[in-house]
């Protein structure tokens, strides 16, 4: 072939393929036309869309429209929906709830969350382009001007109120309940009327479609949109090995596309900037937890999005406390149970603390260890749900309040310790790995209903095959005044579950004791220490001095203070173990012998005495726990 017949043959191979793609777009306009209908203000309903008088080959079985009183319905999550528009090109329907549309009075259908639409559509409510109109039942009058009455549905002493304002909803006054929530455009509109919520509620939201991600995510893959070319691929595992290739083959095909178009002229340029911005979207560092979440999918709790969790917490009305990671919130799931959600703060900790929650408590089943059901975890919100335990932690109950003394009896108090005692003995022998918890301390116990206690926060956790009887870390961890003497300096043994034994010894003589175990407001600076003073009163046979007290529950008290006193021995190796201690407290006072007086409870009782006279209650504390180290290291 020579190279004038060369030319002309390359010649027409490019008009056949013009000439085939016109015949496509002609046959695609045709099955348009035959299947296009329409039903009142929607002049254009096809493809994914049909409605349910069109032939059955048109449009998706998923997204079938109703056509009612002239009016296009969505059917959707049990509820119905009028549709206001479709723009086909940005895939984008608006819709407004049927109850509302017509500025009836009225309340609208159940909250729709992000991943109860993942099947079929993506709400744009997830990413912060709506506000919501909130509805709340107060038996009384609303003082907040945020919040508008609506009459129609107030009647004696039942007021119900609507507000545009999601952060007011966090601070509702107790008479108030809240009820339901519906999206609103942002219209730039600051505490409108009643009037004006109406006519915000009848413009609807949108939502956004994807036939291509819902089937991506049906097979159990990973869902990506690419904006600039207004499509989405679907990936079967998050990984950047994988990422890269599809990075790869995105590339290839948009060059010959533009190949194509571009003629052979811009297409450098364009490929160019494609794959850069391409490559900085998808060859991210693939987030850690987000790893760990992949991998131990099998044995995971549920996983919650964060609109879910708004939704339970009521957004964040009821804040039952704050910890060192974050705060924890009251909750209710759609089945009626209460619970307690930890919102973990966005800090260097947070990842580490959530993967060991999760990978720690997450396979625990036992009646003495708090149990975690589900979490949440979308970029830099990360949440824990475990049961609620309505009688909140156990230094809520030991540590007396203006002389008041203990919540409970002191046979009460044996219960809570047996069963600690059980929770921290499961941890260390009854799951696959000895889990040690590193940070056992009265506010880490706590109490459901019956005040049966529960062993919780496990952000310090550290697991090691049961075969082994030490545990390397690289740094201390614990609480300063339960941090066994082994975490500061290897001299004194090595690192094992006996460093649990030890911060479970200082939590008996808290118990016993009513008290912290260094308190510088104590009588007398004898006092100051209490392991220090209470090893002298027993092993002198005098009274521990605790108010009120009969003869039965002085003997408990004295019975877990010298279960106490053996634990916090300064050698790890002199300490029982959990099982022995669990024996120990279940045996008579009889059976127990008086161990040997911890090495360092003459050197607190001097700190004490020394710091009370001279120093404030702040610079006394510092001090204490200054010199404790120092005390430490100079015996090393």
């Amino acid at each position: 072939m020579n190279r004038e017949e060369s030319s002309i043959f390359s010649t027409s191979r490019f008009y056949l393929l013009i000439f085939l793609l016109f015949c496509r777009c002609i046959q695609a306009r045709e099955l348009q036309q035959i299947c296009s209908s329409s039903c009142g203000d929607i002049k254009n309903i096809s493809y994914p869309f049909r409605l349910t008088s069109d032939p059955a080959g048109c449009g998706d079985p998923d997204f079938e429209l109703s056509c009612q009183s002239k009016k296009t319905v969505l059917e959707l999550l049990s509820g119905k929906y009028y549709v206001k528009k479709i723009s086909y090109d940005k895939r984008i329907m608006r819709v407004v709830d049927v109850k509302l549309a017509d500025g009836s009075c009225s309340l609208p259908y159940k909250p729709l969350s992000s991943n109860s639409l993942d099947n079929y559509f993506y709400s744009e409510i997830a990413y912060g382009r709506y506000y919501y109109a909130s509805f709340v039942n107060c038996s009384g009058n609303m003082a907040d001007n945020a919040y508008i009455k609506v009459p129609c549905l107030s009647e004696n002493q039942s007021n119900v109120y609507v507000t545009t304002n999601g952060i007011s909803v966090s601070n509702l006054p107790t008479s108030c309940a809240f009820i339901s929530m519906v999206p609103v455009l942002d219209e730039n509109v600051e505490n409108p009327s009643y009037e004006a919520t109406k006519k915000l509620l009848q413009l609807g939201f949108d939502l956004t479609w994807s036939i291509e991600c819902r089937d991506c995510l049906a097979a159990g893959g990973w869902c990506l949109k690419i904006t600039t070319l207004n499509e989405n691929y679907c990936y079967k595992n998050l990984y950047v090995k994988d990422m890269v290739l599809a990075v790869f083959q995105l590339s290839l095909g948009a060059a010959v596309v533009l190949l194509i178009i571009g003629r052979f002229v811009f297409a450098p340029i364009v490929l160019l900037v494609f794959l850069i911005h391409t490559y900085r979207k998808t060859l991210k560092k693939v987030d850690n937890v987000e790893k760990f979440l992949h991998n131990q999918q099998s044995w995971m709790p549920r996983r919650y999005s964060y609109p879910e969790i708004i939704a339970m917490t009521n957004h964040f009305q009821h804040k039952l406390g704050q910890g060192g990671f974050g705060s924890v919130y009251k909750g209710q799931l759609h089945t009626g149970g209460l619970i307690a959600v930890k919102m973990l703060e966005n800090s260097k900790f947070s990842g580490e603390e959530f993967i060991n929650e999760v990978s720690t408590i997450g396979r625990i089943h036992h009646v003495n260890v708090v149990q975690l059901l589900g979490f949440c975890s979308e970029g830099s919100k990360r949440a824990l749900v475990y049961e609620y335990m309505p009688n909140g932690s156990l230094d809520r109950h030991i540590f007396s309040k203006n002389g008041e003394g203990l919540s409970f009896s002191f046979e009460k108090l044996h219960e809570i310790a047996v069963g600690t005692a059980r929770g921290i003995e499961y941890l260390h022998g009854g799951c696959d790995v000895c889990i040690l918890h590193f940070d056992i301390k009265p506010h880490n116990i706590l109490l459901d209903h019956n005040f049966v206690p529960k062993v919780s926060d496990f952000g310090l956790a550290k697991f090691y095959p049961k075969e082994n009887d030490f545990v390397s870390i690289s740094v201390t961890r614990g609480t300063i005044g339960y941090i066994a003497p082994e975490l500061i300096s290897r001299n004194f043994g090595t690192v094992s579950s006996k460093s649990d034994v030890y911060s479970f010894g200082m939590l008996l003589l808290e118990m016993a004791g009513g008290r912290r175990n260094s308190d510088m407001r104590a009588t007398r600076s004898s006092k100051a220490y209490f392991p220090s003073w209470v090893y002298e009163q027993i092993s002198e046979g005098g009274d521990l001095e605790l108010p009120n007290v009969t003869e039965i529950e002085s003997v408990i008290a004295r019975k877990l203070c010298i279960i106490g006193l053996s634990c916090i021995q300064v050698k790890a190796v002199d300490r029982p173990s959990m099982s022995k201690v669990l024996e120990m407290l279940e045996a008579n006072i009889e059976d127990l012998k008086m161990p040997p007086k911890p090495f360092f409870s003459s050197a607190h009782e001097h700190i004490a005495r020394r710091e009370t006279e001279s120093m404030s209650s702040t610079e006394w504390l510092i001090s204490e726990s200054l010199e404790e180290c120092s005390l430490i290291y100079s015996f090393v």
